[in-house]
């Protein structure tokens, strides 16, 4: 049976970043795991399909993908005690991994989106990284150039304001080399995650950060 994000998840999400609060939340916890285990079922079909062209994916689990709900306050001014989304990170080595390059699903009203890459790794790998697309800047470009990944991606991340020691000021991929995280993004409406092919869709758009993963990965020693 093909699975969708229900309205009722979005409407949980919605309702909770108004109600952000330990009384509410506990009152509401069922409607939490409604909205909990409609993710995970669409996710688990997510990764039956991207396991087709990606084995890194295929011994996940949706359980061991989505990320808590609770947050960590202890250094944080905002003191609301939840997250007011369901992410799931799809990683081989598991969603806390700094050390491999995968997929991301983010369910919220209004702010879901779906990305690709590393967000934040370990200085060695970032520097692994960018001493690969120095030395293979035309692969990195034919990635990121596609037509199909163009259409449906951008890459995003803070950068530096010149290019990084270690490498030469001058080098035509300098401003690739700047980046401090290597992350592909797309935006995703309301309409579209409610949409009955949202599964299928996703896999599209995952289908197109593969490419880029691999290289990725390649650099980390994945």
């Amino acid at each position: 049976m093909k699975n969708v994000i229900n309205q009722e998840t979005l409407n949980f999400l919605s309702t909770l970043e108004i109600n952000n609060n330990r009384e509410w939340f506990n009152e509401n916890k069922n409607l939490y795991l409604k909205a909990k285990e409609n993710v995970e079922n669409v996710v688990n079909e997510i990764i039956s399909e991207v396991a087709e062209f990606d084995k890194s994916v295929e011994r996940l689990e949706a359980k061991n993908c989505i990320f808590r709900i609770y947050k960590d306050t202890r250094f944080s001014k905002d003191k609301t005690p939840y997250k007011t989304n369901i992410g799931a990170s799809l990683v081989e080595n598991g969603p806390k991994t700094l050390n491999q390059a995968g997929y991301y699903v983010h369910i919220e009203p209004n702010k879901s989106f779906l990305a690709g890459g590393v967000y934040m790794t370990e200085s060695k790998n970032l520097k692994s990284i960018r001493e690969k697309i120095s030395s293979e800047g035309e692969d990195f470009l034919k990635i990121l150039n596609k037509k199909t990944f163009k259409d449906v991606l951008e890459l995003q991340g803070d950068r530096l304001v010149k290019v990084p020691q270690g490498f030469d000021k001058e080098d035509p991929m300098g401003d690739y080399l700047k980046f401090k995280q290597f992350t592909v993004f797309h935006p995703l409406s309301n309409e579209d995650v409610l949409n009955a092919n949202f599964v299928k869709n996703t896999v599209k758009v995952f289908k197109e950060i593969y490419p880029f993963n691999q290289f990725l990965n390649e650099a980390i020693g994945n």
